[in-house]
């Protein structure tokens, strides 16, 4: 048992000091983005930028700041200094609307707004249709006996080999020909099936007993009712690895945005934090701001789905 309870804890050590090493740069982004980035104090007689500091501040240099001027206000308070009182009570203020200015001229300054609703609307549609129909092809190939099935399941996973960039031409000509250049639909239209999610979805499917898609089928139930009343309620798991895994990557996505959209008000999230950066190369503070608002929504996504999201992967290595 003492051996156990020592291998047990050099294991989950191991991994709490990966899991420290892993978020440490996503930290340092919300960090950078709540850094003062330029803090003046008359009595000091200094001005000081944290965002350029070298080494990096690990932590929002605000807080100290603010609570030492707190600390300082109600002193002066204290002693009826009410010129000292208020001069920290403003210190205080700008502390607080200089940490988060970045936020503030992200959404005054740029179209951020329209950005974050472009990529969270795409996300949103390209995630359900991609829910649909992978788990539509999934439910075929894995609970439908019919001549050539596997060499379908084959032809189909085969082409997961093929890299993306191989297929930007081709996909280009098409959304082209289609006038669909400078849309939406470019984007929505090529995504709304992924080989990984129909193999993602056959591999769990195999878990569900056959006995309930029978039962259902003598009680008269259609294919359509049977699919969505017995076999994607069942499958949740699964779904939600799949909405996990297309969120992200549509969300990330750069390369195919970039390509069809010419309209800045078209622009997704990360195509517009490019043109940011473009323009705002030193300002970092502005861009780890815009770094902090694409990562939120993921992280909250993950955060309402993770339970679901470890049970899918675990349920869908499924033998057949």
């Amino acid at each position: 048992m003492r051996k156990f309870s020592i291998k047990k804890t050099l294991i989950v050590s191991l991994l709490l000091l990966f899991s420290i090493v892993s978020l440490l740069p996503l930290y340092w982004v919300f960090s950078t983005s709540l850094q003062l980035s330029s803090y003046q104090d008359d009595d000091l007689e200094r001005t000081t930028s944290y965002v350029n500091a070298n080494p990096p501040k690990m932590y929002p240099m605000g807080i100290p700041e603010y609570f030492e001027h707190w600390g300082k206000a109600r002193e002066a308070e204290k002693n009826d200094d009410l010129e000292q009182a208020t001069y920290h009570r403003d210190m205080m203020s700008y502390i607080v609307e200089d940490t988060f200015s970045g936020f503030k001229r992200l959404f005054s300054q740029n179209s951020m707004g329209m950005w974050f609703f472009n990529s969270l609307y795409i996300g949103i549609v390209v995630t359900v249709g991609v829910l649909l129909f992978d788990s539509m092809a999934g439910y075929v190939l894995a609970k439908k006996r019919f001549p050539g099935r596997n060499i379908i399941f084959w032809l189909i996973i085969s082409t997961m080999m093929i890299p993306s960039q191989v297929t930007l031409v081709p996909m280009f000509i098409m959304v082209r020909d289609l006038g669909l250049m400078d849309t939406h639909w470019a984007l929505i239209l090529p995504d709304l099936s992924m080989v990984f999610g129909v193999f993602l979805m056959r591999q769990f499917m195999y878990s569900i007993p056959d006995e309930l898609i029978e039962a259902a089928k003598i009680d008269g139930a259609s294919e359509w009712r049977t699919y969505w009343s017995i076999v994607l309620p069942l499958a949740k798991p699964g779904l939600a690895a799949l909405g996990i895994f297309t969120f992200m990557n549509v969300w990330n996505s750069f390369l195919w945005p970039i390509i069809v959209l010419n309209s800045a008000n078209l622009y997704t999230l990360p195509v517009g934090l490019k043109t940011l950066q473009d323009a705002n190369l030193a300002d970092f503070k502005l861009l780890m701001s815009g770094a902090a608002i694409a990562a939120i929504p993921m992280i909250i996504v993950f955060l309402i789905f993770q339970r679901h999201f470890v049970k899918g992967l675990t349920l869908g290595g499924v033998k057949e």
